[in-house]
């Protein structure tokens, strides 16, 4: 696991609670207007249908709910930017609980009213300080919530893909939140200074070890759009692939990421 940068990014509590029931307000949304046929369609990962996948974007938010149930943990044991790393090995176990969810709720709508429920009571009351014991380890509310927004819009971006047509909308604060810890969690696996990583208008990183620029334009830099960060970053698409469809422009001998991508498998 890459250690953690000893300055993380602050995130504003207030934000990222109304940014975490955005999303998911935007997901149950359009999840509710779809079809049979479109809840059975394929999606890219692996074997999971659209349905599927729809029940796993609430096991991933009702785990706020659920760990909030839990007794307090006495301290804090994952820092936010050890998260995205943290993730790969409890994969099968999340594949075999989605599919298991899905069987269990053929109802959508009342599986979205109920997790949504739950979200907004829960986050009535707690501090952003209470600590959650999650499956990767414990760590304060208002970081977990920052891993929702990665869980909310990665799989955002799942569903848009999988279903011809569907435009779900993406919250502002989400989809910055999500940019700026995955952007964060390179700088942490890949430390240095030779190379800027530019993801604008969310994020901008140092990575790379080598001569640090120390004014002016580096000598490497590499910039795109969020989405195709993010799907980089997921092993949504690969280096090579986003760099021949120009959704990412490289330049300088230490631009190429394609060693340190990507960081959430």
């Amino acid at each position: 696991m890459p250690p953690a940068r000893k300055r993380t990014r602050s995130h504003d509590p207030a934000k990222i609670r109304a940014a975490v029931l955005a999303q998911f307000g935007n997901v149950r949304q359009a999840v509710l207007d779809l079809t049979p046929e479109q809840l059975a369609l394929p999606t890219r990962l692996g074997d999971w249908t659209v349905r599927e996948l729809a029940a796993h974007v609430t096991m991933a938010v009702e785990t706020v709910s659920r760990n909030l149930d839990r007794e307090e943990p006495a301290k804090a044991d994952l820092a936010l930017l050890d998260w995205p790393f943290a993730t790969a090995a409890r994969a099968p176990g999340i594949a075999d609980d989605t599919r298991r969810l899905a069987e269990a709720n053929p109802d959508l709508d009342a599986l979205y009213a109920s997790t949504a429920q739950r979200l907004t009571k829960g986050l009535a009351d707690a501090p952003g300080t209470r600590l959650l014991p999650t499956r990767t380890g414990a760590l304060p509310l208002a970081d977990y919530l920052v891993t929702r927004t990665v869980e909310l819009v990665v799989h955002t971006d799942d569903l848009n893909a999988a279903v011809p047509g569907l435009d779900i909308p993406y919250d502002r604060q989400a989809l910055a939140a999500c940019t700026r810890l995955l952007a964060d969690a390179l700088a942490a696996k890949a430390p240095g200074g030779s190379t800027e990583v530019r993801v604008p208008p969310y994020a901008v990183v140092q990575c790379v070890e080598g001569p640090r620029h120390t004014r002016g334009t580096p000598p490497n830099v590499v910039e795109t759009d969020p989405l195709t960060w993010i799907r980089l970053a997921t092993g949504r698409v690969g280096w090579a692939q986003a760099v021949q469809d120009a959704k990412v422009s490289a330049s300088g001998e230490r631009a190429d990421l394609s060693a340190h991508l990507p960081l959430m498998k």
